[in-house]
């Protein structure tokens, strides 16, 4: 029998409704299969400039535009003009420089053990800030190069590939890995180096005709003295900046030797947060995001029903996605009308309330611009839980909504959330 909390969570509990989770997690992690992730989305282009291609296995270049999804598997490279910045499911970047090319061998981000994240980086540079997966299980969040493996501790770091037909001076070819924050491990030829931030680790590209056993100590991965000057901040560094930042700021990581499970970690999570964060001026579309909300949370946490229905457009449409016993789903489709009589059931049983939300996202919809700013696409990655009917719940959720600006105000007219 499937346990489902009376109307789900909170927004379930505000409206049967929504919140259980976004569904990218339908694979089973656990499948013996060789490479599973293939062809699975990796992530979102959230920004993009000059020209920069997506090569499947049929071999076929595919330039991508703003809001393209790139799949596991692909070979992405940037032209010498292009860079690209790809946002990940689990709030993670990859910041695409010029002349890159990389691929995603490995991806899942279901909030299980399994979660994972491999990058091969090919040649250049990216910037990877990491996102949840880093933080719950770091073991299974590296980058491979063909001289090292860089391990990564909840990061914001540029690893960076020198081929030998572009090393020169006292530039020598191998693997580069310069932290911005947190830490690094760069490991080659049986040896490894941590990398703190401000330092960059450097393993060297071995010779050719020269025998390793020659070269054993060269070999070994080790930090320098300054950082190269080939490394440049890329076309998107300062909005990048901000958002390394803003993930900072959502609370301290996990203590390395040990990092919990995305269940552990919330375990004790602190009473739900009631402030509102502000309403910014002009088309900010992450911080209307944040201030939609902020006041949603801030309206369920003090039980202000009418504020929840006030922030619904009237002909809102709602999708809520959970999970069986039986590793099966079920999606349940709901009208504004439903929704109220849902919220007003389960509002009164709801205590014991906790909330964290780990990344929130805002985008302008498709055909909008910064000069209209009508209409947004907002993503945020929850984790929930709390007492509603003398019963416990706890729920993962990936929350997905459109708002329409009317009369000033922001309402949601689509929402959908599926259990993770």
């Amino acid at each position: 029998m499937t346990f489902r909390p009376p109307a789900l969570t909170r927004l379930f509990a505000v409206a049967t409704l929504i919140f259980g989770g976004f569904s990218a997690s339908t694979a089973a992690a656990d499948d013996p299969a060789p490479n599973i992730d293939l062809g699975k989305p990796f992530a979102q282009v959230w920004r993009l400039q000059g020209d920069v291609f997506a090569t499947g296995k049929l071999g076929t270049p595919r330039r991508l535009r703003e809001g393209a999804t790139v799949h596991v598997g692909e070979q992405i490279k940037a032209a010498s003009n292009g860079e690209a910045v790809l946002k990940t499911s689990d709030a993670g970047i990859v910041a695409v420089r010029p002349n890159a090319e990389f691929v995603a061998e490995r991806y899942a981000a279901e909030g299980k053990p399994s979660d994972r994240q491999v990058l091969r980086l090919i040649t250049g540079s990216l910037r990877v800030i990491t996102g949840w997966i880093a933080r719950f299980n770091r073991n299974d969040h590296r980058i491979l190069t063909a001289t090292a493996t860089i391990g990564i501790r909840g990061t914001d770091h540029e690893p960076y590939v020198l081929n030998a037909d572009a090393g020169a001076g006292m530039h020598k070819p191998g693997t580069y890995d310069k932290v911005n924050r947190g830490e690094t491990a760069v490991e080659a030829g049986g040896g490894q180096v941590v990398v703190p931030p401000g330092k960059v680790g450097f393993a060297r590209a071995q010779d050719k005709g020269v025998r390793t056993r020659a070269l054993m100590t060269v070999l070994l991965p080790t930090l320098l003295d300054r950082v190269p000057d080939f490394y440049v901040p890329g076309a998107f560094d300062a909005e990048l900046d901000r958002y390394a930042e803003s993930l900072e700021r959502q609370g301290p990581k996990p203590a390395l030797a040990s990092a919990p499970s995305p269940a552990a970690a919330m375990a004790e999570l602190p009473p739900a947060a009631v402030a509102i964060a502000p309403l910014p001026a002009g088309c900010a579309p992450e911080g209307i995001a944040r201030h939609w909300l902020s006041r949603f949370d801030h309206a369920i946490a003090t039980r202000d029903i009418r504020t929840i229905l006030g922030l619904f457009a009237p002909e809102m449409t709602a999708r809520a996605t959970v999970r069986n016993a039986d590793g099966t789903t079920t999606t349940m489709h709901f009208t504004r009308d439903e929704m109220v009589q849902s919220t007003l059931r389960s509002i009164a049983s709801l205590r014991d309330y906790r909330q964290r939300r780990l990344s929130v996202e805002g985008a302008l919809a498709n055909g909008e611009t910064d000069a209209s700013c009508s209409r947004l696409d907002i993503r945020s990655l929850v984790i929930e839980q709390g007492v509603m009917n003398n019963a416990p719940y706890r729920f993962e959720s990936t929350e997905d909504y459109v708002l329409e600006l009317r009369n000033g105000e922001w309402l949601a007219t689509q929402a959908a959330s599926t259990q993770r």
